[in-house]
């Protein structure tokens, strides 16, 4: 059977024509890419280690989740600077929860598995409903989400603060600090078993999507373009497996405590980490948000709303209550990234999640997301957390001081905004 429809002319097309490559995303991969293998030369190869790539990704993920939420925030035209000063509101709910509120009300102390659970809950609640309030100011009371967000940003932060007096807690719940990424990791084994059905839904999809539109008459690229793009995105996912692997536990720690790795070093046992649960926590939150943007009415209404907000109005879309529901959907995921950020540390900290709001503005803006409205994707908003959290810690190991990072940082953002309108201007002069 032919792989398109003989009533479709086929034009000659080059290799990126045939791969029907989105230069934005091919962009975006390059930009990383070079990234990594700058800062890997500086480095003297220390960079691209499976120890410092396992530290990027676990470091990355709280921005990254966040990042996917701003991503609808800035589609439709609003923006949100209250996100790092949430994520602090939030930590504080779920640290209090389980070190003072929990065990003084109902008598549950820590080591209890309840404990984490219901605390992630109330920390979970918390932003949605945080999120939900600021959402009705700027939707049903009009008043700017700068505005709105500006004033989220001094009165969350303070929250926290005051409802802890200002003092680190913890220790967390050592289920809860699982989340963090460093104890709480798959292994070896399951890791590859995540690895490969991973690669399996993958390839499944791509098939899948190809036989959509060779059922509906629409083009789809040659044969071999697909086998090609099949071989390369089954090679990222188990090449990345493979490097986090490779990451083996130090002796010391696997001495710590021998029964949590299930291994004796005076046997001669070596352990490696794993993916760890928080990149798995990101890779669900970065499927259900691709879901929600291309295959429901929800993800359909924001980014109608985004591209034309009178029109969207006008045919009947309810823009203030799905203002509410974005803000509402970002609140949530703050409290996910608080979840990360506070595991990864084991404690709450006063200043937990200061400057996130920056950050994942930056790293929405930096993969693709459009100031203007109307176009991001959530692969983007993730490849940019990606570049940003790289670049920093490249900075770092390299021996750049914090005020010279923050400089190259805010400059790579202008970069990019720039880089981002020139784009547009090409392609809408073509069009």
């Amino acid at each position: 059977m032919s792989d398109h429809n003989p009533a479709i002319p086929q034009p000659k097309r080059n290799i990126l024509q045939s791969l029907q490559v989105d230069m934005r995303l091919l962009g975006m991969i390059g930009s990383f890419l070079a990234v990594c293998i700058v800062f890997n030369i500086l480095t003297d190869g220390r960079f691209l280690t499976p120890r410092n790539i396992f530290n990027l990704t676990i470091q990355t993920v709280s921005v990254a989740i966040m990042a996917t939420g701003m991503v609808f925030v800035i589609v439709t035209r609003h923006i949100d600077l209250s996100v790092g000063a949430l994520l602090a509101t939030c930590t504080a709910v779920m640290a209090m929860t389980q070190t003072q509120w929990l065990p003084q009300i109902i008598g549950l102390e820590l080591g209890h598995p309840l404990i984490p659970w219901i605390a992630i809950a109330a920390g979970l609640i918390t932003g949605a409903v945080i999120g939900a309030a600021q959402g009705w100011l700027v939707g049903y009371q009009a008043i700017p989400a700068f505005i709105v967000t500006l004033g989220g940003l001094l009165i969350w932060r303070n929250v926290g603060w005051w409802m802890t007096d200002g003092a680190t807690i913890g220790p967390l719940d050592q289920t809860f600090v699982l989340f963090g990424g460093i104890g709480g990791t798959l292994g070896v084994f399951w890791s590859w078993v995540v690895g490969l059905v991973a690669t399996a839904a993958a390839l499944l999809a791509l098939g899948s999507a190809r036989r959509t539109k060779n059922a509906h008459g629409f083009p789809v690229k040659p044969l071999w373009a697909e086998v090609l793009v099949m071989a390369v995105i089954a090679a990222a996912i188990l090449g990345f497996v493979a490097i986090l692997n490779a990451y083996t536990v130090p002796e010391r720690v696997i001495a710590r405590d021998p029964a949590l790795f299930g291994c004796d070093v005076a046997e001669g046992c070596v352990a490696a980490y794993g993916l760890p649960y928080s990149v798995l926590l990101l890779i669900v939150v970065a499927i259900v948000m691709t879901v929600i943007a291309l295959r429901t009415r929800l993800g359909r209404y924001i980014f109608a709303t985004g591209g034309n907000p009178e029109a969207a109005q006008l045919s009947g879309i309810n823009t203030r209550l799905l203002t509410v529901k974005i803000f509402s959907m970002v609140g949530v995921l703050s409290a996910l990234a608080g979840i990360v950020a506070s595991a990864r540390l084991g404690y709450h900290t006063n200043d937990i999640g200061t400057l996130d709001e920056l950050r994942v503005i930056a790293a929405a803006v930096i993969g693709g997301t459009a100031l203007s409205g109307g176009i991001g994707t959530i692969y983007g908003a993730i490849i940019g957390a990606l570049i940003m959290q790289s670049l920093q810690s490249g900075m770092a190991m390299v021996g750049v001081d914090a005020p010279y990072q923050n400089i190259v940082v805010g400059a790579v953002l202008v970069l990019a905004v720039w880089i981002d309108i020139q784009y547009r201007k090409r392609v809408g002069a073509k069009v």
